[in-house]
């Protein structure tokens, strides 16, 4: 029998919650197909329930033996019950555990069993490894093209270009007769104004082709591929499900588009999105292991090794990955996972240099070698480096999301591709004149890092040489040349452009990281701080403070060190991060005997932004975009109880239960289609409200659809058992339906009388999506993971309405 209550696709979205979702400034629409199957592939045909019956196949089973397909997964933007999927990997270890005794097979699938994760790690490390350096040679290259082309080979970059070129002279090591410049191609001249406005016009021309096709990919293909995905992947690793937010789709486009959003000259960087694209590989890789497919729970210690391989490609550390993944966006770290994250790292960090994208033989992006050791004075200058990045953070942050509000709540977000084609527009025509905004942002890093030798041709090592000889590779610090004063005038109007530009950069449409562009603000306030301190150390030599320990001609101040800190300083101002910031940077750089300062400028940097607002960017992101995240760091210090979060409240109606044997298979699908809850306590009777379990929305479905095909009598009058013995029927009577088995017979229950903050840690510890509150036995009412969040947010004076899913 068909019941008209029921909704044609009403099983894939049967929630509360809305069906749109913000995702990083864009609007997406969920009710769209998955190109990531769920966990069990039976359920690809299950996509609508209208009371009458689902779409299965065909495939006859005893309805009380045999597991059902799809029962105990979970519905698109909802939460995992982490209890439950670890009970579930405990019951299938023991009995992998106990069949190894009966049999040589049996022993050899346990061992496979146990080998497989190791395995699983190997491959994201080496698909993760090779799908960096091929973004990293396509980048060079396509960032190259914007100014010009090789003659011997359109696909060589500017450097591979000149490598092997016999008219490159040291001075113009950039200039080579086999690359030309776009005028050179064009009308055969490289000098004037009309040459010059011709480059100018190609160089901004190039920019927008590369944006718009990066918008159009995204826009068209997947949605999900656009901002920097780490917002949303704490999210998944807390638990949260979004289905084909890490799927194959998103993984080619995310990686095709992530090169030409670079390559457009956008202030914005990879390393964020590279996180999303090892994570899409380990979810994608996780289907071809059972026991990783069919456990939400396992899957999630994959994708947090998935991310520490991300960061480990993205910046060549290794180690930094891993605590990157520890501290920054995992939820759930045993210790298996930090061995198996440090060898997907390591296996990803291998590869990448095997592909040896840079050139270099060298797996830092941004190799040092500073040859004057830090004074302990100059802790004064790096920390004045560390509040400026401790503001910098705060001061973007709140930029930063109140024009994604903006975004998000005008006319405004309708228009992707023109703001995305607008802002870079612009970026592009600030960017050409000053060469220091017009380069690669990894370029400029290297180059503000640098430390000057002889040798080196760029302006900001202009100095004067008013000295015969030079021991070893040590230089006296001397006079800042006209290049030198020059370079700091334009690195002046870079650091404020940097600011303002990645502010309305970081959330388009397009894949964008803020690591680089927030470490190029720090690197450009650094080396601005370590030129004018080496400049007063080499005028006031005399003065007290350098007299003890910079005496005239000494080489005592290196301006690339103040660079460093500063970026460490503001990268911590923005992400937050502490420990793993210092070790990526002393990977990223070499500068192992740098980490004090490190330290101190990251350390000072967190004091500052937290001292403004708590939250770091990602975390402003999830709660701009109402994601279902309960912060681990934060204390709950409100003093309230369970009674007084718990629902139904005084002015509600009565909680929807079900009775354990006396409910038919009629009221239940008309509970059903008239409430939108994820699931229902079952109770012994309506008058006793003594609980008996708890069952889930998205079984009950299943089930009864399950049963009325493939179970002969079941009508919509047979009465539904939750028991272990179904009471004699009475004369012509429809057999009952016995759901024992989707049962969950140990439901977490908490008191009225509960403290919140009990609740909360509660939640925060056991990952749990729902817990019940009783009083003296019978059952009161519910409070999911939603009704949390919400309180939380009411009890911080924010809108608890901003939180959108369970």
């Amino acid at each position: 029998m068909d019941n008209p209550g029921f909704r044609r696709g009403s099983f894939h979205s049967s929630t509360s919650d809305e069906d749109l979702v913000e995702i990083s400034g864009a609007t997406l629409d969920f009710s769209m197909t998955d190109d990531v199957p769920p966990l069990d592939r039976d359920l690809g045909e299950f996509m609508s329930y209208n009371g009458g019956g689902l779409n299965v196949p065909n495939k006859m089973m005893d309805f009380l033996e045999e597991p059902i397909p799809g029962v105990g997964t979970y519905e698109d933007f909802n939460t995992i019950d982490w209890v439950r999927e670890k009970s579930r990997d405990r019951d299938r270890h023991r009995e992998i555990t106990n069949k190894s005794k009966e049999s040589t097979w049996a022993l050899i699938h346990r061992v496979s069993d146990a080998f497989s994760g190791w395995l699983l790690m190997l491959l994201i490390g080496l698909l993760a490894g090779s799908l960096a350096g091929l973004i990293d040679i396509s980048a060079h290259w396509m960032t190259d093209l914007k100014e010009g082309v090789c003659l011997r080979g359109f696909w060589f970059n500017h450097e591979h270009c000149c490598w092997n070129s016999e008219q490159v002279t040291f001075e113009d090591r950039d200039k080579c007769l086999e690359w030309n410049t776009w005028s050179q191609l064009l009308i055969s001249k490289s000098e004037g104004a009309f040459a010059y406005i011709l480059n100018y016009f190609m160089y901004v021309l190039w920019a927008l082709l590369f944006a718009l096709l990066a918008v159009s990919l995204v826009r068209v293909f997947a949605p999900y591929a656009c901002g920097s995905g780490i917002p949303e992947i704490k999210t998944i690793l807390s638990g949260f499900i979004i289905r084909g937010y890490l799927g194959k789709w998103t993984l080619i486009i995310k990686t095709i588009t992530l090169v030409l959003a670079v390559s457009s000259g956008l202030s914005l960087g990879k390393e964020g999105p590279l996180v999303h694209v090892a994570c899409c590989c380990g979810n994608i890789l996780c289907h071809c292991f059972t026991k990783y497919r069919k456990n939400e729970a396992k899957r999630r210690e994959v994708l947090s090794a998935a991310a520490a391989a991300g960061v480990s490609v993205a910046f060549g550390a290794p180690i930094g990955g891993v605590l990157f993944s520890l501290e920054e966006v995992s939820y759930y770290f045993p210790l298996k996972t930090l061995w198996r994250s440090f060898f997907a790292a390591l296996v990803a960090a291998f590869t990448l240099r095997s592909i040896n994208p840079f050139g270099n033989s060298r797996l830092v992006l941004f190799y040092v070698e500073f040859h004057t050791p830090w004074h302990l004075l100059e802790l004064v200058p790096f920390v004045f480096l560390g509040i400026f990045g401790g503001l910098w953070g705060a001061f973007f942050i709140r930029g930063n999301i109140a024009w994604c509000r903006k975004r998000k709540n005008t006319q405004l977000g309708k228009y992707p591709v023109l703001e995305v084609l607008v802002v870079t527009a612009i970026t592009g025509i600030l960017a050409f004149p000053n060469e220091y905004t017009r380069m690669s942002t990894s370029e400029l890093i290297s180059e503000l890092f640098n430390d000057c030798g002889l040798l080196d041709s760029s302006q900001l090592c202009d100095y004067v040489n008013n000295f015969n000889t030079t021991k070893g590779a040590k230089l006296p610090d001397r006079p800042a040349g006209v290049g030198v004063y020059t370079a700091m005038w334009q690195l002046s109007l870079a650091l404020v452009m940097k600011i303002l530009i990645t502010i309305f950069t970081f959330g388009m449409k397009v894949p964008s990281g803020l690591f680089i562009p927030s470490m190029a603000v720090g690197a450009i306030a650094g080396r601005l701080l370590g030129v004018g301190v080496e400049q007063l150390a080499y005028y006031h030599h005399d003065w007290p403070i350098f007299s003890g320990w910079c005496s005239q001609g000494a080489d005592c101040i290196t301006p690339g060190l103040y660079a460093m800190v500063g970026a460490a300083a503001c990268l911590g101002g923005v992400t937050r991060m502490t420990v793993s910031l210092v070790v990526i940077m002393f990977e990223l750089t070499g500068g192992l005997e740098y980490i004090v300062p490190l330290m101190a400028a990251a350390m000072t940097s967190k004091w500052v932004a937290d001292a403004i607002g708590r939250e770091g960017i990602y975390d402003a992101h999830i709660r701009l975009n109402g994601y279902p995240f309960l912060e681990a760091k934060e204390e709950f210090t409100h003093k309230t109880l369970a009674m007084d979060v718990m629902r139904p409240r005084r002015s509600d109606p009565t909680l929807m239960v079900l009775t354990q044997d006396s409910m038919t298979v009629e009221d239940v699908e008309t509970l059903i289609s008239e409430t939108t809850y994820s699931g229902y306590p079952v109770v012994v009777s309506r008058e006793s409200q003594r609980l008996v379990g708890f069952v889930l929305r998205r079984d009950l479905i299943i089930s009864i659809e399950n049963a009325r095909k493939k179970q002969d009598g079941i009508v919509s009058t047979s009465i539904i058992h939750f028991t272990d013995h179904s009471p004699p029927l009475p004369p012509h009577a429809p057999p009952s339906l016995k759901l024992r088995n989707i049962l969950d017979l140990s439901p977490f229950t908490v008191t009225d009388q509960t403290p919140m903050e009990i609740v909360v840690d509660i939640f925060r510890k056991l990952g749990l999506r729902q817990c019940l509150v009783t009083h003296n036995g019978r059952l009161l009412g519910i409070i999911t993971k939603k009704d949390v969040l919400k309180h939380i947010a009411q009890m911080a004076n924010q809108d608890p309405d901003s939180i959108l899913f369970n």
